[in-house]
């Protein structure tokens, strides 16, 4: 099947009349590429209906449309639109006929097309999508077509549009027994006799093993064809090794080629079991996973191949080896991204089931069509290698009833039966399956704790019960619960319920279980009952990359409203992650890879003497307001508080060459101690000691004010199309100043300037113009660059001004 990238050369417009007499094409529509994120180009503001959901941007109603000059013979073929994601309710057309319809926005789903078509001429593609009903996301969900568009084009008898799938059987160092398959398609009366070519292709575009299957296909019938393929010395996947190869299938009439189609997919095999939990090959794996959101920052929902790739790097470099993505099905270009890097996958169903979260969401739709967007996020995953769970669900209330059981069971079933190679779990917060026991369940733990309405939300609800989480997630009636919710499944998806994994290993030893969702300061605590235990399998943090939307849930404050839950407008990101927006790791992220035994040398955050001895407001996604810096102008000689993080047996703190002191790390520091000094400029240095010898170093310096000099580094990989600019203000130490300032960015030459922001969660600057401030001394620029020569100019507000080229 002849597969062609549809991204290029679209019209767009926001739609204003859905009964309009005549569909024409208005003259305010305007030309853009896909992908397209149509909620990014409006205006944040503090009325928006969606409010922190989507960090108060709105939703809108568009129209798309993309004319195609049939040519003799179109109509006679299998021609199809394929779409990986559309938010959301979607309408396809061709000149004016329905061609195919979606209501969830995360689905990839087909448009078949040719029957449509005119026998010459132009035909009118147009694809309406309906984003204006208030409240459908708990997060920021972009608008439009907002990945990528595929035509696929095919004969009458042809390969089926979801291509090969590859299943390996059995494997080890030494051989590996494949199953392929692939559903043939005959939509002609007369039968045929073909034949069925499937090779495996090498790294090297080496064939390394074929096989031949004579196959008879009656008139317009679906034919399922499957072989058995023996190979020697297989190269295995893993996180540690991303070996891929190809299946390639050439569909035969009489010797002569009809079709073809082929798809990456790597060999390897998973086991699971209470013993040994998680394997991989053989081996056991811990998964130290991040949860991310499908928005990509600055470019909003806009989903490239570069980005994603970048994204993962970044995360695989930063300590993990896993990603579960929140919540909704992945974009088949990240899950490519996975498999070339090695970075495992659970990927998600839903949000929702029965009972809705935000007043229009997908649980309108979930009756009529959970079964067919199963099915849609299964074939997209099946041969992708670095997919290994499926989550049904995430912290679903009704999940722990009768009937929320038994649609578990159904959901999960589905999924065994497309693809019994993986495991499937739902994503549970105790809390909220606990359902109408939550009073007695407070009552019994918090009693102090005041009545709160049902208005409350799961983040608002989780902070004001923090402190009694771990007592609450045992109670017998979440207990009870959690006997109906985990039945069907695989895996006990927990989130926020680390405190059951003493429990449950004791009075459910053979219930494996993932710490699904968890609060980012924990990990500590988290990471020894994940090594303790072997039926827990891992651990995936709130969140491992920043987002746009939940505004506020990670901002620290001193005073209400500015931060956290009680968090308002400007406030747009949900400032959560270990990763910032832009890409940049903040202090929780190295914290982290101390915690995993990653890194040896030890790290230093210190927090804001503006506010030393203030409460500080936070939820419990946040440790501290600490940022990696020793450049705080105007508080010389004030006091400030230094957090060190290592995993050693003592720390000590040196400035300017004096020791501050020396800490011991005991099991219960989590392998972060506090130290209490004032600021004086110079340089702040931590030593880390085991059995009395230095195994690591880390210092900060002061940046040098009268030498602050404006940087640019691209270090994205030459073949990329998305050139990420970082932009810093510094000295020529590389030490960022404390001073941002506003900058403007020029692009000339063969490139767009696509995005231009920072990692701060409440700027309203808007990321698609070419000025921005920045943000602890830094901002990204995001350049789409053509075949030729181009170069970007930085201006800073005083006049400083850098260039560099890119291509």
């Amino acid at each position: 099947m002849l597969k062609e990238l549809w991204n290029k050369d679209w019209l767009f417009w926001n739609s204003k009349d859905a009964f309009a007499l005549v569909w024409d094409i208005p003259e305010n529509a305007r030309k853009i590429d896909l992908p397209h994120d149509a909620m990014l180009e409006t205006e944040a503001h503090p009325d928006s209906p969606n409010g922190t959901n989507t960090g108060f941007y709105d939703g809108g109603s568009y129209t798309y449309v993309k004319l195609y000059e049939s040519k003799p013979g179109d109509r006679k073929k299998n021609i199809v639109l394929r779409f990986d994601g559309v938010y959301m309710n979607t309408f396809v057309y061709v000149n004016g006929q329905l061609a195919a319809n979606r209501p969830y926005g995360y689905s990839q789903f087909y448009a078949p097309i040719s029957h449509l078509l005119k026998e010459e001429g132009t035909n009118e593609i147009r694809v309406q999508v309906r984003n204006g009903a208030m409240t459908n996301s708990r997060w920021y969900s972009g608008s439009g077509i907002y990945r990528d568009v595929y035509m696929l084009t095919s004969g009458t008898t042809y390969i089926k549009e979801n291509g090969p799938k590859a299943l390996t059987l059995e494997c080890n160092e030494n051989e590996a027994t494949l199953k392929l398959s692939a559903t043939i398609v005959n939509a002609e009366f007369e039968a045929k006799e073909l034949e069925l070519l499937y090779e495996v292709i090498d790294e090297n575009n080496k064939v390394v093993a074929k096989e031949t299957s004579a196959i008879f296909v009656k008139g317009n019938e679906e034919y399922e064809s499957a072989v058995r393929l023996h190979i020697d010395s297989p190269k295995l996947w893993s996180d540690e090794a991303p070996n891929l190869y190809q299946v390639k299938v050439t569909l035969l009439e009489n010797d002569e080629k009809l079709d073809e189609d082929q798809s990456c997919f790597g060999i390897r095999k998973l086991t699971l079991d209470a013993a040994h939990g998680l394997r991989v090959n053989g081996r056991e794996v811990k998964l130290r996973g991040a949860c991310i959101h499908h928005d990509n920052g600055l470019l909003g929902a806009k989903t490239y191949y570069d980005s994603e790739y970048r994204r993962v790097k970044i995360l695989k470099d930063a300590g993990f080896n896993a990603l579960r993505i929140s919540h909704q099905p992945a974009a088949p270009v990240l899950l490519q991204a996975c498999d070339e890097l090695g970075m495992y996958v659970m990927d998600e169903t839903f949000d929702m089931w029965t009972r809705t979260k935000s007043d229009y969401d997908y649980n309108l739709f979930f009756t009529d069509w959970w079964k067919r967007d199963v099915e849609a996020m299964i074939e997209k995953d099946y041969n992708h290698p670095s997919v290994i769970l499926y989550s049904i669900g995430n912290e679903i209330p009704e999940i722990g009833t009768n009937e929320g059981s038994h649609l578990a069971a159904e959901i999960s079933g589905l999924c065994h039966s497309l693809d019994d190679s993986r495991f499937t779990l739902a994503s549970i917060n105790g809390v909220f399956a606990a359902g109408d026991a939550v009073p007695q369940i407070t009552a019994d733990v918090a009693g102090e704790v005041k009545d709160t309405d049902d208005s409350v939300n799961v983040n608002d609800f989780m902070t004001i019960m923090d402190k009694y989480m771990d007592k609450i997630v045992v109670h017998p009636e979440i207990t009870k619960r959690l006997k109906k919710a985990c039945a069907s499944t695989d895996i006990a998806g927990y989130n926020y319920m680390t405190a059951r994994y003493a429990l449950d290993a004791k009075e459910e030893p053979n219930r494996i279980m993932v710490g699904s969702e968890t609060y980012p300061p924990e990990i500590a605590v988290n990471w020894r009952e994940v090594e303790k235990y072997p039926q827990v399998i891992g651990d995936f943090t709130w969140t491992g990359w920043d987002y746009l939307g939940e505004a506020g849930v990670g901002i620290p404050a001193y005073n209400w409203g500015e931060g956290g839950f009680g968090a308002h407008f400007p406030a747009k990101l949900a400032y959560t992650g270990d990763i910032d927006l832009t890409g940049a790791r903040r202090p929780l992220s190295y914290y982290r890879e101390i915690v995993f035994g990653l890194r040896k040398a030890p790290y230093i955050a210190v927090q804001n003497p503006a506010h030393y001895g203030e409460n500080l407001i936070k939820t419990p996604w946040v440790m501290s307001d600490a940022i990696s810096s020793w450049t705080f102008d105007g508080f010389e000689n004030k006091p400030v508080i230094v957090e060190v993080y290592a995993k050693c047996d003592e720390v000590e703190l040196f400035l300017n060459d004096k020791s501050v002191g020396k800490k011991e790390m005991s099991d219960n520091a989590n392998c972060r101690v506090t130290f209490d000094t004032n600021y004086v400029p110079g340089c702040l240095k931590a030593v880390a000691y085991e059995n009395g010898k230095v195994i690591g170093e880390y210092e900060l310096k002061t940046a040098k004010e009268n030498d602050i000099q404006l940087s640019l580094d691209d270090n994205t990989p030459n073949d990329s199309t998305l050139k990420y600019v970082n932009i810093s203000l510094g000295d020529e130490c590389g030490t960022n100043t404390d001073k941002d300032c506003k900058i403007t960015l020029t692009v000339t030459g063969d490139a767009k300037l696509l995005a231009l922001g920072t990692g701060d969660p409440k700027s309203q600057i808007s990321y698609l113009g070419n000025v921005t401030k920045t943000f602890l001394g830094m901002a990204t620029a995001i350049v789409l660059k053509g075949n030729g020569q181009a170069s970007i100019t930085v201006e800073t507000e005083d006049g400083n001004k850098k260039e560099l080229t890119v291509g």
